[in-house]
């Protein structure tokens, strides 16, 4: 794999990890503050309270994805076909999470390219690294 177009796929696949693990941290542990609510247009807090279960939730999926592409970053100096796998899984599954949101609805466009872009320049990196080399 043509190491520097390597290096430019981890650095966006990361980023997209951290975006992620804040995503989580908004929907999973600070959920109850009204600034955080409101960052997902909830207006009211009884909505808030009703939809906490599902954003407690939802909120651990992308826990769950940010590690898997998190860790094939950090492999991708050890074990490439462990890496590149748990990337192309993580990574991708973030690319198809925000395609859903993107077609979900118009009032969901600007955060599905805020957490899909990242993930799919850094999946378009990997291809451009594999077939480099």
């Amino acid at each position: 794999m043509n190491q520097p177009l390597l290096v430019l796929s981890a650095i966006f696949v990361a980023l997209a990890a951290l975006l992620h693990v804040y995503i989580f941290t908004l929907e999973s542990v600070i959920w109850s503050q009204p600034t955080t609510w409101r960052i997902f247009g909830v207006r009211t807090q009884r909505d808030a309270d009703i939809i906490k279960p599902m954003a407690f939730n939802q909120g651990f999926y992308n826990l769950f994805l940010a590690v898997e592409a998190g860790l094939g970053v950090i492999l991708l100096a050890v074990s490439r076909p462990v890496a590149v796998t748990l990337v192309l899984v993580g990574a991708g599954s973030m690319v198809l999470a925000a395609l859903v949101l993107l077609l979900f609805s118009k009032t969901t466009r600007r955060s599905a390219l805020i957490q899909g872009v990242p993930p799919f320049v850094g999946l378009l990196f990997l291809l451009l690294s594999a077939l480099a080399s």
